[in-house]
């Protein structure tokens, strides 16, 4: 059995202690942990008690870092996960954290995407909004329920918004009627609209029935 000689608060942080044991230092932990174990100077501790605290404290930390990830910006399980892996967590800590996160409803790939085809559908059409939901890692199905919400008078009226100012735009150094919508055409179908909403929209602003 080995002795824990010191536990010191960091100087840089101060919520970790350094734990010291037999008067060399062994590893650190979140001052969270040393009071949830009870750990305390003189007392005795065995390496695989070691072990397991320090097993307990990576899940701590990962499960704060996933915490301080969603509170600056929502994000998808996929999106998070992915960002926890590229800070060295392993798997069974991430899936831990994320458990933790969506037990508390911290995240929800459902309200995510609820949100995302919210504020996206102002400014994208479905296929791209879709699209752009599969590369976050969200289900088809949930994509699809919500993108099914999605009004088609008011995507119509979105895309054509969005044609009139880039032909105000455009127009300044196009003259050519013809190549001036192609342009148009092209543009709304990056955003993501089918081809019956762009060429409402583009023979809305321009004014041509047959292009």
């Amino acid at each position: 059995m080995n002795i824990i000689t010191k536990i010191e608060v960091q100087k840089r942080n101060k919520d970790r202690s350094n734990i010291y044991i037999d008067n060399e230092y062994a590893f650190s932990l979140s001052n969270e942990l040393v009071y949830k174990e009870g750990l305390k100077t003189n007392e005795k501790i065995n390496i695989e008690e070691i072990k397991v605290i320090a097993k307990e404290d990576n899940y701590l930390k990962c499960k704060n870092t996933a915490l301080r990830i969603v509170e600056k910006s929502y994000k998808s399980e996929k999106e998070l996960r992915d960002k926890l892996i590229l800070k060295g967590y392993e798997n069974e800590e991430i899936e831990k954290s994320i458990s933790f996160l969506k037990e508390y409803n911290f995240i929800s790939d459902d309200n995510y995407t609820r949100m995302y085809v919210k504020d996206k559908s102002r400014i994208q059409g479905k296929k791209k909004i879709k699209y752009d939901l599969i590369k976050k890692g969200i289900s088809e199905n949930i994509i699809e329920e919500e993108i099914s919400n999605i009004d088609r008078d008011e995507e119509r009226e979105v895309a054509y918004n969005l044609a009139e100012k880039k032909y105000n735009t455009i127009a300044k150094r196009e003259s050519d009627k013809f190549k001036l919508s192609q342009k148009l055409y092209r543009f709304l179908l990056s955003k993501g609209y089918d081809y019956d909403t762009v060429s409402y929209a583009v023979k809305k602003v321009t004014s041509i029935d047959d292009i």
